[in-house]
């Protein structure tokens, strides 16, 4: 998360970036070549500017050795114990090559080494493969990679990917005996041998790996290796610090801000090929009249250069060739329904992402009327002037609930990883009178605080924030001011992620301006400050506590940031000057009857029950027999479909949109259809169903105080 407005920074920064184009390479007279010169800077950044920087010495080298290998090879099935060995004189050398002082040698002697193994597993798979398994042996499979070692020898090695394939297949195996008996009496069914479905889910299997292989050998290349190595660098630093190639830094732009310039065709991988599922009405590929849903893309090229098969490729990866920027042409070579070859061009546009946009729907009650604010990230287009605002679409949207005369707000965080640290103190604003909303910390220890200033209240009535587990940093600031203030109630998980700190983008080419994303050296997305409340704590690690907690299926999952080792620790800082909301609500009276509707409630029962075994099934070894195998599948399914059949209403709520929202898409089936998604899925949420409850006791309580 990072603010273009905090001008400390700013400063910060440009001294830096001429103290860092007074530095030269030590190592060599000749001019450093692009790695070195991204190392380099990387390595001056993270010493000079980062939050709270680790030494960049032999320990340091050590802990980014361990994990890039553990990064390149995640499943420890590529290199031997030999090839660590063999690679363990860089263990050392790390560091020198991020501050200047060696050339760069690490990363092209593991991709040697990588590619070599990948090429020999690819020939094991296919030996493996080519052979049916023995489902009835007793055997299992560990899937838990951090807890395995890298095999000792080529023998060790082939049964760790023996096993794996083998528990590939069995889950492909398992699904055709189960769809097999699911067809049989049924029109169309043709009945195969066990033998015949075990080899088709063998050859299911082969498939997946040859693309996994084709992909790494033939489409991923010394620039990819580079900059994984690069991510990891500057991920043992904290785990929000980021390295961004160009292209990447431009994917960040545009999932920030809403908005991106592209062809307007949604796509999806089936079977190794990229095809078109959906288009946007008005969009380039639209107005073509030439490209259809189905068509399959075989090659992209930038205007009149050479074209990229998009063979081995991931669908993400196509998409950020496809998109680029505004006014520029990309040929698609396309394989239409009928099997003929067309080459389309298209000029790329703006698309508008509008789903991630907020809005707002009215919940009827039997006691009123409850507006709900959906809000999926804290977005701002920091380079567009007129483009889309969080703080600015939520004030639109309570202006409009306003209008409709509801009771009370609730705004939806869910699932919402921050954004705009500028657009969350604006939007705190707007349910408050002026005053602190975050505390900010740079690695001075030099104390600031982020404000208010309009005295006026967009909005003043009863308000419900809710949060889960993966509600995130900017996300968190908005809850903590709102319970700070005690301005309304958190519901939700026990915890909020607990991400604390502070981001800012910063070219990693010296000759060129802090906003400018062009260079080829690419961004680093750098930790400078951690955030506090206005009550001094951090949430940092300890996130912000819900006032209202319902059970939650990933509550025991290790997914928060006290789970990552390298996250920054908590800490606090000395409480701002504010005051609390006049109207301050009866929590433990609302939480009390949260409580007492959620002990007698089987959804809220079923899911608490069942979410620590679920998280259990996840840490142990997998059976390789067949009958094993699907005895325990029958229990997770079992388990999984009674979550599935109590998480939501059996009875939807009744809820009602604005006219002007309905509107919006009458011109795109697709956007219409997307939206009627999104709003079924409102009406039978079982979690804002309670949040509902709790705001009609709010109202309750507020209308009760008032009448005294």
């Amino acid at each position: 998360m990072f603010n273009k407005r905090n001008l400390p920074i700013v400063l910060l920064v440009s001294v830096l970036g001429v103290a860092l184009a007074l530095k030269t390479f030590a190592f060599s007279s000749e001019p450093p070549t692009k790695y070195e010169k991204i190392l380099r800077n990387v390595g001056e950044m993270l010493e000079e500017v980062h939050y709270s920087p680790k030494n960049i010495d032999d320990s340091f080298s050590r802990e980014v050795f361990t994990k890039f290998l553990s990064e390149v090879d995640l499943e420890k099935k590529a290199f031997l114990k030999s090839d660590i060995q063999e690679l363990a004189k860089y263990q050392t050398t790390i560091d020198d090559e991020i501050l200047g002082n060696a050339p760069v040698q690490f990363v092209p002697a593991v991709d040697v080494i990588y590619k070599k193994r990948l090429q020999q597993l690819q020939s094991i798979c296919h030996e493996i493969l080519s052979q049916p398994f023995d489902y009835s042996k007793q055997e299992s499979v560990n899937l838990d990679y951090d807890k395995m070692d890298f095999p000792a020898n080529e023998a060790a090695r082939r049964d760790e990917v023996r096993k794996k394939l083998k528990y590939l297949t069995l889950e492909k195996y398992a699904d055709l005996l189960d769809q097999q008996t699911a067809a049989k009496g049924k029109p169309g069914y043709v009945a195969k041998t066990n033998m015949q479905l075990e080899k088709e889910a063998r050859e299911k299997t082969l498939k997946i790996m040859d693309r996994f292989y084709d992909h790494q050998l033939l489409k991923a290349n010394d620039d990819d290796q580079f900059n994984a190595f690069v991510e990891t660098i500057v991920q043992c630093m904290d785990p929000h610090t980021d390295y961004f190639p160009p292209v990447e830094r431009r994917s960040f732009d545009e999932d920030m801000s809403g908005r991106f310039f592209g062809i307007g065709a949604a796509l999806r991988d089936e079977d190794g090929a990229i095809k078109i599922i959906t288009l946007v009405t008005g969009s380039p590929a639209w107005k073509s009249g030439q490209i259809n849903v189905g068509d399959v893309i075989l090659k992209v090229a930038q205007g009149n250069q050479e074209p990229v098969d998009l063979t081995s490729y991931m669908v993400e990866d196509a998409v950020k060739i496809i998109r680029g920027n505004k006014g520029t042409e990309v040929r698609l070579t396309l394989k239409k329904a009928d099997g003929t070859i067309k080459v389309v061009s298209l000029i790329r546009d703006e698309i508008i992402q509008d789903e991630k946009f907020a809005k707002s729907v009215v919940v009827q009650t039997a006691k009123g009327k409850i507006g709900y604010i959906f809000l999926p990230e804290f977005y701002a287009d920091f380079d567009n002037p007129n483009g889309n605002r969080c703080s600015v679409d939520v004030a639109r949207e309570i202006v409009k609930l306003k209008d409709a005369k509801v009771d009370g707000i609730v705004m939806d965080l869910r699932n919402n990883g921050g954004g705009s640290l500028f657009d969350v103190v604006k939007m705190v604003g707007l349910f408050i009178d002026q005053g602190p909303v975050v505390q900010v910390r740079d690695r001075r220890g030099n104390p600031e605080i982020y404000s208010d200033h309009d005295k006026s209240v967009l909005y003043d009535g009863p308000l419900a924030v809710m949060v889960n587990e993966f509600s995130a940093s900017a996300s968190e600031i908005f809850a903590a001011a709102i319970q700070d203030y005690k301005r309304g109630v958190i519901i939700g998980s026990t915890t909020t992620y607990g991400k604390g700190t502070v981001q800012r983008n910063i070219p990693l080419d010296k000759n060129m301006g802090l906003s400018d994303v062009g260079g080829p050296l690419g961004t680093i997305k750098l930790t400078l400050q951690k955030f506090y409340r206005i009550n001094g704590g951090s949430t940092q690690l300890r996130g912000v506590s819900s006032d209202i907690v319902l059970p939650d299926l990933y509550e025991h999952y290790k997914i928060r940031e006290k789970d990552q080792p390298d996250a920054l620790p908590w800490d606090e800082m000395p409480k701002a000057d504010y005051a609390t909301w006049k109207y301050a609500y009866d929590v433990n009276f609302i939480r009390n009857e949260s409580i007492e509707r959620t002990k007698l409630n089987p959804s809220f029962t079923t899911i608490s029950g069942n979410a620590a075994w679920l998280d259990k099934q996840n840490d142990k070894q997998y059976p390789l027999n067949l009958d094993e195998y699907r005895l325990e599948q029958q229990k997770i399914r079992a388990t999984v479909k009674q979550i599935d059949s109590v998480s939501k209403l059996i009875v939807p709520m009744k809820i009602t949109t604005m006219p002007e929202d309905t509107a919006k898409y009458d011109k795109d089936k697709d956007k219409a259809d997307r939206y009627k998604q999104w709003l079924d899925s409102r009406k039978t949420d079982i979690y804002l169903k309670e949040a509902v409850n709790v705001m009609d006791d709010m109202i309750s309580r507020r209308n009760l105080v008032y009448n005294k």
